[in-house]
């Protein structure tokens, strides 16, 4: 992927409106990557810096390319209000005429219930995965048991009792003649 996202860097070098770029999650970039979600490597995140969003498109240039042709640019929001359909307008300058205190408690608010969700997710898993763990170990042991209880015997005996077939004989070919 590499080769394919160096390739759609250089094709938005200079671009006044989209940014195109790559950070080092292992090294200086570590607290970004922390602050915007990056769980994995590679991620590809886009939209706005404060709301960035995850990529779920193919890897290759040509992808990437389109993908980026289609939405990376200026988008509805306070700076560009003029992209916004009216009701995405009335929301975003209600939002505006917030004080920052009431708009940092709801972006907080909305945060937890993202973070609740994520480890609820994360506490249904670790059980789903405990439930598998017991039932494959539960599973083996009960085939084990069945394998213990004489069925390799039982097969071979029933085996001995079929007639041992000759190998069919060749047919000679038949001629017109």
């Amino acid at each position: 992927m590499k080769p394919a996202w160096d390739q759609l860097i250089e094709a938005y070098q200079g671009n006044a409106t989209a940014l195109v770029a790559d950070v080092d999650c292992t090294a200086e970039g570590k607290d970004l990557c922390t602050e915007i979600g990056v769980r994995g490597y590679p991620t590809i995140k886009y939209g706005d810096p404060s709301n960035l969003e995850d990529y779920k498109g193919g890897r290759d240039f040509e992808s990437l390319k389109a993908f980026a042709d289609a939405n990376l640019g200026p988008k509805c929001g306070p700076s560009h209000l003029e992209l916004c359909d009216e009701e995405k307008k009335a929301e975003v300058t209600k939002m505006m005429s917030m004080s920052d205190a009431d708009l940092e408690a709801a972006v907080a608010e909305k945060t937890g219930q993202m973070e609740k969700l994520e480890a609820d997710f994360k506490e249904l898993l670790a059980g789903l995965q405990k439930q598998y763990s017991e039932a494959n170990e539960k599973k083996n042991k009960d085939v084990e048991d069945v394998k213990n209880s004489g069925l390799g015997m039982m097969k071979s005996v029933l085996a001995s009792r079929k007639p041992k077939e000759a190998p069919a004989a060749a047919e000679a070919p038949k001629s017109d003649l």
